[in-house]
């Protein structure tokens, strides 16, 4: 705040003379002049005030009953259902919220790095508010405008859940920073939970897809096509021809850019919701398996079973890649003898690298657990020789021959002192 500005506030409290206030001549604020306002008008942006600066606002509200790729966004309210009718828990669950809590966020800036020298531009988010869906953007008209901008910003945040697309690692560090230059200027920043749908993205759909760009996802999973949009990369070099001009039209076509991805972000939650809980009937075997997988992974085994069992009907790899992970629970849980009859339908699955980890799961659970050394001595030198023949000498988690050899050299003393 100028120290102009600090003395109006202060002057009805002040008394000069023994004159009353109104009585002092003061000069009359001078209007900021907003290049092209009536265009920005036009796009439903106004100017947001705030001392002698300003920053841009638009905002635009849709009916739930509005589509975005293969889901409406009254969609998402039944994903906020399902979390909060399930027991269980994951990390991206929003058991205990109601949709009106979640903040789907993005933005855009001037370059990919960190540090206070990568400048924000554009702060997007949206939002359900009764009926509708909202889309806010903050527009950052010059570099010095970043006071207003945080500003306006922070006057609308009242949420419980930030829901982005890396913005763990990115976006929202960004804004820490950012903050941190102007926050004696500005509310505080709120303590947010955080839903980044890219680490959910990477685990359900790297085996499918070779990068995990938003737009990628969106195209080849979301159902969601751009028409005439502006490539993300070049977001920096409109913006500072935006600088330069003061033309809005790029940036018109960035806030349509950004808009697409805040869409997108419920569009994704809402599917992953729906695979998360088995409701998606398209949900491929591959896309069941990562989800058993996660949830065995967080502990969840009840879930990660129930998941995981619908795939072990069948003799291809997804149903073997099942089994596998079902062994390690039942393992984990000493239930010798499930974990037993897996591993050894794993054998079978003509897969070298799972072959050789059931191989060495069930010499170790014959030699120590069923007490069957015979057996536990076949399981060794089949591994052995299956990685004798990939002429590799370590094939996972740091199994080597030499160490299949020491056990087969004291399973082989075993048998010879205790033959029956």
């Amino acid at each position: 705040m100028s120290l102009k500005n600090k003395l109006n506030r202060l002057k009805p409290h002040l008394s000069l003379d023994g004159h009353n206030e109104k009585e002092v001549d003061t000069p009359k604020a001078i209007p900021i002049q907003i290049p092209f306002q009536e265009r920005w008008a036009e796009e439903n942006i106004i100017p947001y005030y705030l001392d002698e600066d300003y920053c841009l606002l638009r905002e635009v509200k849709y009916p739930l009953s509005m589509r975005h790729g293969h889901y409406s966004f009254q969609d998402f309210l039944l994903a906020i259902e399902v979390w909060n009718r399930q027991g269980g828990s994951h990390p991206l669950s929003a058991k205990g919220y109601q949709a009106e809590e979640l903040f789907f966020f993005d933005t855009e800036t001037t370059g990919l790095g960190g540090g206070a020298g990568n400048t924000i531009f554009l702060l997007g988010y949206a939002s359900v508010t009764g009926n509708q869906l909202t889309v806010r953007q903050h527009i950052l008209p010059h570099p010095g405008a970043e006071i207003p901008l945080y500003h306006s910003f922070l006057n609308h945040v009242n949420y419980k859940t930030l829901v982005t697309y890396n913005g763990k690692s990115f976006d929202w560090p960004q804004v820490k920073t950012r903050h941190t230059l102007v926050r004696e200027h500005v509310p505080k920043l709120p303590a947010f939970g955080h839903f980044d749908l890219f680490h959910a993205a990477r685990r359900l759909w790297k085996h499918k897809l070779e990068r995990l760009k938003l737009s990628i996802v969106e195209k080849e999973v979301l159902g969601v096509k751009r028409i005439d949009d502006i490539p993300g990369f070049l977001a920096p070099m409109i913006y500072f021809e935006f600088i330069e001009s003061n033309q809005p039209e790029g940036m018109l076509g960035i806030l349509k850019h950004n808009e697409i991805d805040i869409l997108s972000l419920v569009t994704l939650y809402t599917h992953l919701t729906f695979q998360l809980n088995s409701i998606d009937r398209n949900q491929t075997r591959s896309e069941i398996y990562e989800v058993g997988r996660w949830y065995a992974s967080i502990g969840e085994k009840a879930e990660a079973e129930k998941v995981l069992m619908k795939l072990t009907d069948r003799n291809d790899f997804t149903s073997y890649q099942a089994k596998l992970i079902l062994a390690f629970e039942h393992k984990k849980n000493h239930e010798w003898e499930m974990a037993r009859k897996l591993f050894t339908d794993v054998v079978d699955s003509s897969d070298n690298k799972m072959m050789l980890e059931a191989c060495v799961e069930l010499a170790k659970i014959f030699e120590h657990r069923l007490k069957d050394i015979p057996q536990a001595l076949m399981y060794c030198e089949k591994a052995m020789k299956m990685l004798k023949r990939s002429h590799q000498q370590e094939m996972l988690k740091g199994i080597t021959y030499d160490q299949l050899q020491t056990r087969w050299d004291r399973l082989s003393r075993k048998l010879v002192k205790f033959p029956g």
